[in-house]
């Protein structure tokens, strides 16, 4: 799957370019065991790189000018490394975009290029392809012109531009994950200073499998937004009340309920999601250190109850597959994730009953919504990295 990526972006490339690309890089998506709309509030978050890559083939030339081409879209943009940048109608520009704005602003030394990519990371799945293509793209810049840029930087410059080019003020996990990621390993990332530690993920007999709702909701980026202003105008009430607390993480689901009146309904049910999601994180390392995936699998079904029922950000359909697997004895956990209204639920599975189950689910799901269910399985994987470069041959 990865050498076909590479060979059909080197020849779209070589056939648009009339030339071999100089540098090839492979970007992972990434998935997140545990810890979901924690990143913007100061939590602790699991996440991993896995195997699914955007693919950039890429060159510098020399009139000035940027070709951007998207495979996959069969779409192309053109413009010249001076001109004024501003967000565009598509969609998929604007994070090249925001990337090249924050190198502009830093007064980076750069030519005119040439990049043609494409993806196996689905689209609107909640696998994170967005952070694979700035960070890929910020990771081409990079090497294209030795900016001596660190992977941090690398990150914080992918999210970044999804909060000025694009408009959704993402929090710093997808980025971070695609850039950081080891194979076999999760990242405990602590999103408030960005100190992080890998933990081994060998799952033993069980798989990690991906059930693709095929929904994407029109109020993801709304609802996203909608959230983050909920949960900073709890954190004001319950600062007033406990003037020693800085975040969430300083918080106890007591001291939240104790202001349950004040903050009303809402506002109460998404801190108390929030303060109990960054336990679960931390709950969730002494699962796997311990080999207990049980236990981890148990807080993965918490975790999909909190996001639906408190959270609010899943949907009908992800309720679904998670309930759908919730009795079988070969699945010990499941959840929503991503940014929620749609995309995938993350299950561990038997590995032996991998294929009986999306058989019975995908089965299930057309006949209650006559939408084709989509599966991955995916494999924890290395972050972004150089595939190829000028004269090291492949």
């Amino acid at each position: 799957m990865k050498k076909r990526l590479i060979g059909q972006v080197t020849a779209s490339f070589k056939e648009r370019f009339a030339a071999e690309p100089g540098y090839i890089i492979l970007s992972p998506g990434r998935i997140n065991i545990i810890g979901e709309h924690v990143d913007y509030n100061d939590g602790f978050v699991l996440p991993a790189a896995i195997n699914k890559y955007v693919a950039f083939a890429a060159s510098q030339n020399t009139d000035g000018q940027i070709n951007l081409y998207a495979k996959d879209l069969d779409e192309s943009y053109s413009f010249n490394l001076n001109d004024t940048l501003q967000p565009v109608e598509q969609m998929w520009v604007n994070f090249f975009l925001g990337v090249l704005q924050q190198l502009k602003d830093r007064d980076f030394a750069m030519t005119g290029f040439n990049i043609v990519f494409s993806s196996t990371i689905p689209m609107g799945s909640g696998l994170s392809s967005s952070a694979a293509v700035e960070c890929g793209f910020a990771y081409a810049l990079n090497k294209m012109f030795s900016l001596k840029l660190t992977k941090q930087e690398i990150a914080l410059i992918g999210q970044k531009s999804e909060h000025t080019f694009v408009g959704v003020n993402c929090g710093i996990m997808d980025q971070f994950a695609s850039v950081f990621g080891k194979k076999n390993q999760v990242i405990k990332l602590d999103c408030n200073t960005l100190e992080y530690e890998y933990h081994k993920a060998d799952f033993k007999e069980y798989a990690l499998l991906l059930l693709d709702s095929k929904v994407k909701h029109t109020h993801l980026t709304s609802g996203y937004n909608d959230r983050r202003n909920e949960v900073e105008k709890g954190l004001a009430i319950l600062k007033q009340h406990y003037p020693e607390v800085k975040t969430f993480r300083d918080l106890n689901e007591e001291q939240v309920t104790a202001v349950k009146d004040e903050l009303g309904d809402v506002i109460y049910r998404r801190c108390l999601f929030v303060v109990r999601e960054i336990q679960r994180v931390l709950d969730a390392v002494a699962a796997l250190e311990a080999n207990d995936f049980v236990k981890l699998g148990g807080l993965m079904f918490k975790t999909h109850d909190g996001l639906s029922k408190n959270y609010e950000v899943s949907c009908e359909e992800l309720d679904f597959l998670v309930d759908a697997v919730r009795e079988d004895e070969n699945v010990i956990g499941a959840r929503m994730m991503g940014g929620g209204f749609g995309g995938c639920s993350i299950n561990l599975v038997k590995k032996e009953a991998v294929n009986g189950l999306i058989e019975r689910v995908s089965k299930e799901y057309k006949e209650k919504y006559n939408i084709t269910l989509k599966a991955y399985k995916v494999k924890v994987a290395k972050g972004t990295t150089l595939y190829k470069e000028e004269h090291a041959g492949i």
